[in-house]
């Protein structure tokens, strides 16, 4: 390593490329675990940012861009795209250089955007990536043709092998020449991109059989559906059956710490704080992690293999007859996961029709923070048998839960197009692209950063909101002459009673209010709300933490209670995150108090019904 390398000024690489070209594993590939996501300054799409160094020693600031079709961008997606590389993004440099990142196995799609760039006068190299895959489908590419016609440098990228991209880093190590390059003699860009193919690409008759195998079954009217309704359903079923043996390992855990913490500290406020308010507070929710990592687990191999754009593909007939089209589906099932990503995807859907109902109901698809929640609850007071020998009762009441979110958002858009302002539909355009299987090293960083991103939630505001809980369920302590329990003579317990007369009809009890108010916040924080609160006024005392709340609410409440309060969740909009990104992504506070109206309105109504249907079944 050059002393001089090493001390010069870190080069600002910007990767750009199409959606699914590899591109995001070839950033993975570069800058491992030194890499970190925001947002860009006053719009909610996401930057990711990472560093590595090159051979010489030079530091390199790596922007993975959000995937584009075109500089013409007709998403908010491409629009930053366009910004970053023309330096028009507030608070970002114009890249030093541009590495395109194109997909070897669909360069005729691919290489329209590398003439557009190329004619930004930036230093600019492409990543032929996916090489092997190119390889077994018989395609053979002639680089150093390619690159002679394009007057750039043309490398060669495996994003998923280990030396994938040792000739890639080799290249940026030396100086790029200047656009504008050799581009073809042609005013039409898709003549442009035949003459390159024809110079440098040999493609057999039959390259694709593998996908047009799986693609006959999976985007078939009838079987296609089949398979991805088997899908969901086993992503569900996973989620109860396969966390059990680590949940049950963190729960002993808690208990165990919570019980030490007892035997070695005296009676009195400090131990109280830290076994009522934290332990059994922010423990209640941690053991929900292995079901949040296995719900990412399903969506990460869901998209990495090139299964979601068929499934958008296989919907778009049957989501055109409820008010939106097929490129929708990718937001609502990245909503499964966190509403706030699942709106942000909504960039990419051109339509503002469309884009605007996909934001209205990505809140009613089931996200992560509301798993704790439906785990709690189906655990109390859903007996655990197997149905026909086979299926985990509370695994299918889990997935009736997520499916009724759907159906519900699906009824809320058909609603809105039969009595709306009767825009026409459009047309789906969408890559399909080659099937591929998830690479290790993406799964395992994707769920790396969700396993962060909980676990900061879990140390910051679930850590706080159960401290704020404990404080309130905690004083004022009762005078020596009262009758009740100390709680509901604490500031939790007034709160409470005052919220029952509103949701007395849906059976919710005092405590349930106060449950409900930090879940405004962060859905989650609900469970640890409760923890705290039976653990401070509970007949269990200190041993009512995490792993004893679901006996303690199934025999104080009843099935009604617990039925109406699974349904409350289905459609409350308790996220104060959700909200303020609907808001940034629309514009305006008039779609936030649409969406609070009709989700309040939803949610008490459908909590209202479960009730009494739920006292009649008990």
């Amino acid at each position: 390593m050059s002393n001089q390398a090493a001390e010069a000024a870190p080069l600002h690489i910007a990767l750009v490329g199409n959606p699914n070209c590899g591109k995001t594993s070839l950033f993975n590939r570069l800058t491992g675990a030194r890499q970190k996501v925001a947002n860009y300054a006053g719009v909610t799409v996401e930057r990711k940012e990472g560093w590595f160094r090159l051979p010489s020693g030079r530091a390199v600031r790596l922007l993975d861009l959000p995937g584009a079709y075109s500089l013409n961008a007709t998403s908010p997606d491409e629009a930053i795209t366009r910004d970053v590389c023309f330096g028009r993004m507030p608070g970002e440099a114009r890249p030093d250089q541009i590495v395109c990142v194109v997909d070897a196995t669909n360069l005729r799609l691919h290489l329209r955007f590398v003439l557009e760039l190329a004619q930004l006068g930036i230093p600019m190299m492409v990543s032929l990536n996916m090489m092997d895959a190119a390889a077994r489908r018989g395609i053979r590419i002639d680089r150093e043709a390619l690159q002679k016609k394009l007057g750039i440098p043309v490398v060669e990228t495996v994003a998923v092998k280990k030396d994938g991209a040792n000739g890639l880093l080799a290249a940026l190590d030396s100086e790029l020449p200047l656009i504008p390059p050799r581009l073809p003699e042609n005013t039409d860009v898709h003549a442009a991109v035949n003459a390159l193919l024809a110079a440098a690409v040999s493609v057999p008759r039959r390259t694709a059989e593998t996908d047009d195998r799986l693609d006959r079954w999976v985007l078939d009217p009838v079987w296609g559906v089949v398979i991805l309704v088997a899908t969901m359903f086993l992503m569900f079923q996973a989620v109860f059956a396969w966390a059990a043996p680590v949940q049950n390992l963190i729960e002993e855990g808690v208990k165990a710490l919570g019980g030490l913490f007892t035997a070695q500290m005296p009676d009195g406020m400090l131990r109280s704080l830290l076994v009522d308010g934290i332990i059994a507070g922010v423990g209640s929710v941690l053991v929900f992690l292995p079901q949040i990592l296995l719900l990412f687990f399903f969506i990460i191999c869901l998209e990495e293999s090139g299964y979601l754009p068929r499934a958008a593909f296989l919907l778009d007939r049957f989501m055109l007859a409820a008010g939106l089209s097929g490129r929708a589906f990718i937001p609502l099932l990245s909503s499964f996961a966190c509403a706030v990503p699942g709106i942000m995807a909504t960039r990419s859907i051109q339509h503002p029709r469309d884009r605007l109902l996909t934001i209205m109901v990505a809140p009613l698809m089931t996200c992560s923070a509301r798993l704790p929640v439906y785990a709690l609850l189906i655990g109390a007071f859903i007996p655990e048998r197997a149905v026909l020998g086979y299926f985990s009762l509370r695994g299918l009441v889990l997935f009736g839960l997520y499916f009724l979110g759907v159906v519900s958002g699906l009824l809320v858009t058909w609603l809105v197009k039969r009595f709306g302002s009767g825009d026409k539909d459009h047309a789906l355009l969408l890559e399909l692209p080659s099937w591929r299987l998830p690479h290790p090293r993406d799964v395992a960083i994707g769920l790396a950063e969700r396993a962060s991103i909980f676990l900061k939630r879990v140390g910051g505001i679930i850590l706080a909101l159960s401290i704020l809980i404990w404080f309130l369920s905690s004083y004022p302590a009762p005078p020596a002459d009262w009758q009740h329990t100390a709680i509901e003579y604490s500031f939790a317990g007034r709160i409470g009673h005052a919220m029952q007369v509103v949701f007395a009809p849906l059976g919710f009890n005092w405590q349930i209010c106060v449950a409900l108010i930090p879940g405004l916040a962060a859905r989650e924080v609900a469970v640890s709300a409760l923890a705290t609160v039976y653990a401070v006024g509970g007949s269990g005392g200190h041993d009512a933490a995490a792993a004893q709340l679901a006996p303690l609410i199934a025999a104080q409440w009843s099935f009604g209670t617990g039925l109406a309060l699974l349904i409350w969740y289905v459609y409350a909009p308790q996220c104060f995150s959700t909200l303020a990104v609907m808001r940034r992504e629309t514009g305006t506070w008039r779609t936030v108090g649409i969406a609070l109206v009709y989700l309040f309105g939803l949610a008490y109504a459908g909590a209202f019904i479960a009730y009494r249907v739920g006292n009649l079944l008990a």
